[in-house]
């Protein structure tokens, strides 16, 4: 899961001077790509890739008189500039073919340099850092002062510097973290000995008596109160991935397949399929992205930093090393980070291993062949003809 950490920036006059450089290249680099694609679309050519763009915008740009102040700035920056063109290119598209949900999105258009929000984006190949004196390290610009208001789970993979309408600069910091575990309250593990006791007391009731009536209703309680609790919890937390998520990715499991093995109690407890289906409603009620991951998708095979399959494994097993780059892998967080890669792959329609990699999983019924030998005819016995007689004795003919 990716987390945004927005903190305050202090630049001095000469960095505010060289943050605008920036800010400046990235905007041309993605006025010039903008041009040339509707230019392109205009004549009728193909669509120029961004690798063509990057070579003939960027490197070759850096040599005309015209554009030589585009040393000025990173390239990372101005490559991502190109980067984000794409991808606003691609939701203008998804929008128009439906495959994107929510409001409608418009062409790019071009920025303006009148705008009062500047933005500029580095990324780990424009080697900036966090100094060991708490200061933002950026090419081109220097050291600068930030007031961080907490600590960074884990190392960020990109910072974007934003400037605001009201001239204050601030870091957005993309952080990759692992999520968290939610424990299965087991409602009903926990309320069994109760329901026992009152499943006990309604069975010594007399069949008919006013007492196996109060029986009855104190067993239906029990079980109301743990189907609410069951509930509630389900609502609460599927409310809490659906507010805090653009996306969720879950795994097609095969409840009535699980529910005739051992597992069977711990799987109606957990509720999978209730707690599923609230999941699809309130990301379709509030615009998020909702997937299932088929349920061949080997998630606990495969290694989630490598790739390599490490074969099935019994449930007893929950951390294993891969043999192919010696990750030691929890079995849970490996298998979420599996699903989430292939939900991506999923909702972009890019998915290989979904339904088995398009192939027919089960062999389909094909009808028994039926014998084409040639009938034998039976060979028919004489038929007996019965001997003539005067007298019948008992309705019996012949006697």
């Amino acid at each position: 899961m990716q987390l945004r950490y927005n903190v305050r920036m202090y630049p001095t006059p000469g960095q505010r001077q060289a943050l605008a450089r920036t800010f400046g290249c990235a905007r041309v680099v993605f006025n010039d790509a903008l041009a040339v694609r509707r230019a392109a679309h205009a004549e009728g050519l193909p669509f120029p890739k961004s690798g063509d763009l990057a070579k003939r915008l960027i490197t070759q740009a850096k040599q005309t008189p015209e554009r030589a102040w585009l040393a000025d700035a990173p390239v990372g920056v101005m490559q991502q500039a190109l980067r984000d063109l794409d991808t606003a290119y691609r939701n203008f598209f998804d929008s128009l073919s439906g495959k994107r949900k929510g409001a409608r999105i418009g062409e790019p258009r071009f920025r303006s340099r009148r705008d009062n929000r500047q933005t500029a984006r580095y990324t780990r190949s424009d080697r900036w850092a966090v100094t060991p004196g708490c200061k933002l390290r950026l090419p081109k610009v220097g050291e600068v002062r930030v007031r961080w208001s907490r600590e960074l789970p884990s190392d960020p993979s990109s910072v974007t510097v934003i400037k605001d309408a009201s001239g204050r600069y601030f870091a957005s910091f993309v952080v990759e973290t692992d999520g968290r575990k939610v424990t299965a309250p087991k409602f009903f593990r926990r309320a069994e000995k109760k329901l026992r006791k009152a499943q006990q007391d309604l069975a010594r009731k007399a069949k008919g008596s006013a007492n196996r009536k109060k029986a009855v209703v104190k067993v239906a309680r029990a079980h109301a109160r743990v189907a609410d609790a069951r509930r509630d919890f389900h609502h609460k937390l599927s409310t809490t991935l659906i507010r805090e998520n653009q996306a969720v990715h879950v795994e097609d499991l095969c409840v009535k397949g699980l529910v005739r093995t051992r597992l069977a109690k711990s799987v109606h407890d957990a509720g999978w399929s209730a707690f599923v289906g609230m999941l699809e409603y309130k990301a379709a009620r509030y615009g998020r992205v909702f997937t299932r991951v088929d349920r061949f998708f080997p998630s606990s095979q495969l290694c989630s930093a490598c790739g390599f399959k490490d074969g099935p494994k019994p449930l007893a097993v929950r951390e294993w090393t891969c043999t192919g780059c010696g990750t030691l892998h929890d079995r849970d967080v490996n298998a979420a980070r599996n699903i989430r890669t292939e939900g991506h792959k999923v909702a972009a329609g890019q998915a290989e291993t979904r339904n088995a990699r398009g192939a027919q999983v089960r062999p389909a019924r094909v009808p028994a062949q039926r014998a084409t030998r040639t009938p034998v005819r039976k060979k028919q016995e004489p038929t007996r003809r019965a001997r003539p007689t005067g007298r019948v004795q008992a309705g019996i003919p012949g006697l």
